[in-house]
């Protein structure tokens, strides 16, 4: 029972957090409507989030085991609960600015506490894998149940309303309830050896780690990635609405399909590189993304110029188009874990804590640019080209990869298990 106690507590962690941080693509589309404001600042939002998730991991990450697991998950849960219930009072853009500023800290101390926990549950490697992909399978429960939990707030004949800021109400409700779940949780302290090593070390490993050639173009890879899947997913729900005409509450439903697809993509990948090298299947999967993309940005194109389509009312109303354009995560979905994969099983095990720490960081940056890009070029000319340019950092990503596995020298297969770990 304790240890199923504490399961539920972080699990319950991960899930509010999914829904939280994934809102991003659909706050950024209410805070245009509602707001007035411009795509450009509306893309602030995802370097609030992102960016306070990397600063923090390193500033304070190290001083995390010294306080305690259960106190920093607290604190962080507190936080974002206070925010969460006076975010709809002040009801400005400027609040949503500082909400995603604070998501993005305390999720830091989310994650890293969660993820110490985890190996204090687990006795084995088997054990460890197998209740960490729970987890993530929670959060990307938590992802998909978001946009529904949103549109259930959103007026589609009001688009300029604020009613769909009292979403936050519950959300600081629940937020609340987790943290009562993490009080009563049965949550172990940091065992003394991991108080030891200084945060300067950790820092210090991290930045020698930027001068190898192999670490240099793995990053440029997590980079490209992640300015791919935050740029589409971001204004995906923006998409959805100025391009598709699809109303406030349709759009962001049917932006569900790109969180599941890249959920379902990391489950298919795993089965299929039991049976393929790795780099010649990201290859496939890179070729078949352009694709898809060059098919679906015409039909999107043919939608926009017949004009406003009245007759849509719900998911099951949309064009083709609308399903097809999210589909692309199941392609996208196996870039990252597999090359995280290859590169921590190339490092020695004590390099592993400063290269998560490195992936964090990029990541942050990569998801940040592309958010901000996309939203300049959707402003500037449009949304199809905005999508179009995703093409470029797949090219990209095709030469990084070239590069990635001369340096490693590794075209192995992997099992599932290597892809489900590295997810």
């Amino acid at each position: 029972m304790p240890r199923f106690m504490t399961i539920f507590a972080i699990a319950a962690c991960y899930f509010i957090f999914a829904i939280l941080l994934n809102s991003v693509g659909t706050v950024i589309l209410q805070s245009i409507n509602s707001f007035d404001i411009s795509k450009p600042i509306a893309s602030s939002l995802e370097g609030f989030k992102d960016l306070s998730i990397a600063f923090v991991s390193f500033a304070i990450a190290a001083f995390v085991p010294r306080v305690g697991y259960k106190l920093a998950m607290m604190a962080a849960l507190i936080l974002v609960a206070a925010v969460c219930a006076l975010t709809p009072l002040f009801a400005d853009f400027m609040m949503i600015q500082i909400l995603f500023a604070c998501i993005g800290t305390a999720f830091a101390l989310i994650k890293v506490s969660v993820y110490s926990i985890v190996g204090q549950l687990s006795d084995d490697t088997k054990s460890h894998a197998s209740l960490l992909n729970t987890i993530e399978g929670i959060f990307m429960l938590g992802v998909l149940s978001g946009y529904w939990l949103f549109s259930g707030f959103i007026d589609a004949e009001a688009p300029h309303s604020l009613r769909w800021m009292e979403v936050y109400y519950w959300l600081a409700g629940f937020t609340v309830l987790t943290a009562l779940a993490v009080l009563f949780s049965p949550i172990k302290k940091a065992p003394k050896a991991e108080l030891t090593r200084p945060l300067i070390d950790d820092f210090i490993e991290m930045i020698k780690l930027t001068y190898r050639p192999l670490v240099l173009v793995f990053v440029l890879s997590i980079f490209f990635y992640v300015l791919i899947e935050q740029g589409i997913g971001t204004w995906l729900p923006t998409f959805n609405n100025e391009i598709l005409h699809l109303p406030l509450d349709v759009s962001i439903q049917i932006t569900s399909i790109f969180a599941a697809a890249i959920a379902i993509g990391r489950l298919l990948a795993g089965q299929v590189l039991r049976f393929m090298n790795w780099y010649k299947f990201l290859n496939i999967c890179l070729i078949f993304m352009a694709i898809l993309m060059l098919l679906c940005l015409p039909m999107a194109n043919a939608v926009q110029n017949a004009g406003q389509i009245s007759t849509i009312s719900s998911v099951f109303d949309a064009p083709l188009a609308a399903y097809l354009l999210p589909l692309v995560g199941i392609l996208m979905a196996p870039i990252y874990p597999v090359i995280n994969s290859v590169m921590l099983s190339s490092l020695e095990k004590a390099l592993h804590a400063p290269m998560t720490g490195l992936i964090v960081v990029f990541s942050a940056l990569g998801g940040t640019t592309g958010s901000i890009i996309t939203g300049i070029v959707f402003e500037s000319f449009g949304g199809q080209r905005a999508f179009y340019l995703s093409l470029i950092p797949m090219a990209l990503i095709a030469i990084t990869l070239f590069l990635f596995k001369r340096s490693t020298g590794r075209i192995s297969p992997f099992s599932s298990r290597d892809i489900e770990e590295a997810a």
